[in-house]
């Protein structure tokens, strides 16, 4: 069964700083601050649509939600609490900051059911980090993951790509140190520039250049292959559509369908680099897992388009038996 969040937005609040990516009330929608009273609108909302203990959980997004001032945030754990004690939630998920996490909040957090904390590290690159004004350092990060995973909270790590000053071998490297940590969950966000953002005025004055949709593309292609590897579930590919990153947006990576891109591209290349190993003057069939024909095939069938370009005759063609971005390719008797 599919997994629910009931996403709850905490948009700036607890922030001390302002990254040069960051405008949250674009990203989540929200303009006012979140109530515990919206707390228990969207749970009882979710509670009447159906959702069960197994596969949904309340989520708190958006800010740096242990570094709110405390009465506020246990006023918002307290309006979660009874849904989590009434066996509708399996628990509460949160995101927060590297440099907000210590023992005294983490006891918090086990109290009100808080089973995944999820930490906005963006880069392991501390001059990627000082040039976007995070104000931690990937220490930080280190020594909140390991205290972490210590209390037996779920980990989930976040990062970003073409931050202002990063690069792609920069980007290989913070995968490698996240990695290290052995999260149980990633996400891997592209910089997008939105307006009232630090980084909106760089673009405009030529000191920062945005990613590019495909420069994004071939670099989480490779990410997400490092991290499945590695056993890491990586849970969101690209940022979410929705709130009102369209009338906000600038630049960079955005595209709804972000994550089927990246699946194409490491597709694309597994067929590419199998068939040059093939003579060109005959049809093939390439199998795929059944799930993944569409993202095979590429979108608008772009991959079928590049293999013929490429002077291959292929039908890509579904099998239930093969995992994840693994193809087998035969000849077409």
């Amino acid at each position: 069964m599919k997994h629910v969040n009931v996403a709850l937005f905490v948009p700036h609040a607890g922030c001390p700083h302002q990254c040069s990516f960051c405008n949250q009330k674009t990203i989540s929608g929200s303009i006012k601050p979140l109530t515990p009273e919206d707390v228990t609108a969207a749970c009882d909302i979710a509670k009447n649509g159906g959702v069960t203990r197994e596969t949904s959980e309340i989520a708190f997004f958006g800010g740096s939600f242990t570094a709110v001032d405390r009465d506020y945030m246990v006023s918002l754990l307290e309006a979660a609490k009874p849904y989590i004690d009434g066996g509708y939630f399996g628990g509460i998920r949160i995101s927060t900051r590297p440099d907000a996490i210590d023992d005294e909040r983490l006891e918090i957090l086990k109290k009100y059911h808080v089973t995944s904390i999820e930490l906005g590290a963006q880069s392991m690159d501390d001059s990627v980090l000082t040039i976007n004004r995070r104000g931690h350092t990937a220490k930080d990060v280190e020594n909140a993951s390991r205290l972490i995973k210590s209390y037996g909270f779920s980990l989930g790590l976040q990062m970003m790509t073409g931050l202002m000053g990063d690069t792609d071998e920069k980007c290989i490297k913070t995968a490698e140190r996240l990695i290290a940590l052995s999260p149980d969950t990633v996400r891997i966000y592209p910089t997008i520039v939105l307006e009232n953002t630090p980084l909106a005025d760089c673009l405009r004055d030529g000191s920062y250049r945005a990613e590019t949709l495909n420069e994004a593309v071939s670099l989480c292609a490779r990410l997400l292959l490092m991290f499945r590897e590695n056993n890491i579930k990586v849970i969101r590919l690209g940022l979410h559509s929705g709130g009102n990153v369209d009338e906000g947006y600038l630049a960079g990576a955005y595209h709804p369908a972000f994550r089927e891109l990246c699946e194409g591209k490491i597709y694309l290349e597994k067929m590419l680099s199998e068939l040059s190993k093939l003579p060109k003057d005959m049809p093939y069939v390439i199998e795929v897992p059944e799930k993944s024909i569409g993202k095979a095939k590429g979108q608008n069938k772009r991959n079928e388009k590049a293999l013929l370009n490429n002077g291959f005759q292929c039908k890509i063609k579904g099998n239930e038996f093969l995992n994840d971005y693994d193809i087998k390719i035969t000849e077409d008797i």
